[in-house]
């Protein structure tokens, strides 16, 4: 015998269903032309969708999270006390998590809903068939197949009139750097994207593990993809910055770094690609079997986005780059999390005190589209040190131009960010040309006696 409810796909789908025709306005009115809240197996899922199919139908609205606390206070007079907490309660649970396989929960739901309504209009058409009206049974047919169609036209100026107003999380993931996370809001939100600009060798991979561990101490699930070092350096870079344990004496200290990571809330996926072998599809595919697998995903890394391959070709390579950019931010906001990359300093940025935006090597414009962008500094004497400066070159949340002193170690990985410096670039600049040109007085001072 055929289904006729939604008993077959269990109930973590038809909650997850639930709440995504109060929350996805546009499936929402899709999915209504098709749907009979009796499909629902559990009786407190379709006294949840029954409030949300009134008021679309009386105010021709979709109702926002703060209505439907309304709604479930003054709603649900008719329903028993049993009923009624486990109507709140589903809201409640709902209102925090992220549904993983939304697209699957989507698409299945309105197979369904369409096949039943076909199937009743199949069935009508029986009847029709001993009276020959045949313009009538394809009509009906017609106007079967045509519910539930894609009525997505964007943001509607009326119906969306309430989703103005409604308060949007960035749900920011700390940098671990309070300093920085003051100026931007506590950290990277939802669908930014943030770069670090660095010299070779100056640490920008390190700043990447750092803001990975940082996510990940905090019980978020971090997707690390590496197209220059290994997945195992990355690995270990990670297990120094979780443990506090210097990369050298990580295998010594190897059981109680185990202990430390198993200990995390998060988890961390890194995945290798060669050199130019992946593009921003490539990473969209990959995340997207994660979390068929049921992995859900709070903060993406790409080390680097200068060695991802474009997903068309180019003359000219500063317009690979920006391509690359704009597929990356696409990333950020096609998962709904943040993404952190870093670039490489053109010539200009080796020796330089501070790294200014106009030190980017090959495309400017790839600031364009980023959220948030820091550069990291370090000369010779600065490696001697353990030292550097951090520039805020781009801040859409704060303000920027700031430079702040850095104190990095990367025997232990270990970056810190001080705090911020009262000088301004240019003076950081010619202070540290003032102070060459006396280094070279004494020197050849030293040298004339």
């Amino acid at each position: 015998m055929p289904e006729s409810d939604f008993s077959k796909y269990g109930k973590s789908f038809q909650e997850s269903l639930a709440y995504l025709f109060l929350e996805d306005r546009s499936f929402s009115d899709q999915l209504e032309e098709v749907l009979d809240v009796e499909f629902f197996e559990l009786k407190y899922l379709r006294v949840f969708t029954s409030l949300i199919v009134r008021y679309k139908d009386k105010y021709k609205s979709q109702p926002t999270k703060d209505i439907m606390v309304s709604l479930l206070k003054s709603g649900l007079d008719e329903e028993n006390e049993g009923t009624q907490k486990q109507v709140r309660d589903f809201f409640v649970r709902y209102s925090n998590r992220d549904i993983s396989g939304e697209d699957y929960i989507k698409e299945t739901s309105l197979d369904f809903c369409k096949k039943q309504k076909l199937k009743e209009a199949i069935l009508k058409s029986v009847n029709l068939l001993q009276s020959s009206s045949y313009d009538e049974i394809k009509g009906l047919i017609d106007e079967a197949l045509k519910l539930g169609m894609d009525h997505d036209h964007g943001h509607d100026y009326k119906k969306d009139f309430e989703s103005r107003y409604e308060f949007k999380a960035r749900n920011p993931i700390s940098t671990d750097w309070k300093y920085i996370d003051r100026i931007c809001k506590n950290g990277l939100g939802k669908g930014e994207l943030g770069v670090c600009i660095a010299a070779t060798g100056s640490g920008k991979s390190m700043a990447l593990v750092h803001l990975g561990a940082a996510a990940l101490k905090a019980g978020k699930n971090v997707v690390h993809y590496t197209m220059e070092l290994s997945d195992k350096v990355i690995g270990l870079r990670y297990d120094s910055c979780v443990s506090n344990v210097p990369l050298n004496d990580l295998h010594d200290l190897k059981e109680r770094v185990h202990e430390t990571c198993v200990g995390v809330q998060g988890e961390l996926f890194i995945k290798e690609y060669s050199t130019k072998s992946a593009s921003p599809q490539t990473l969209s595919k990959s995340l997207e079997k994660l979390k068929k697998l049921g992995h859900n995903v709070d903060l993406i890394i790409v080390d680097y986005a200068d060695l991802l391959k474009p997903s068309s070709v180019f003359r000219e390579k500063r317009n690979e780059l920006e391509s690359i950019y704009e597929e990356l931010r696409a990333v950020a906001q096609d998962n709904d999390c943040p993404v952190w990359t870093a670039s490489q300093t053109n010539r200009s940025g080796l020796n330089a005190e501070v790294i200014t935006m106009e030190s980017i090597s090959e495309a400017f414009s790839k600031c364009f589209v980023a959220d948030f962008i820091f550069s990291i500094s370090r000369t010779i004497e600065d490696k001697s040190n353990n030292t550097g400066r951090m520039f805020i070159a781009k801040n859409r949340n704060g303000p920027d131009g700031i430079i702040f002193p850095m104190f990095i170690d990367t025997a232990s990985v270990k970056m810190k960010v001080l705090e911020q410096s009262s000088e301004t670039p240019a003076e950081i600049e010619r202070n540290a040309v003032k102070k060459q040109h006396e280094n070279l007085k004494e020197k050849y001072k030293k040298f004339r006696t």
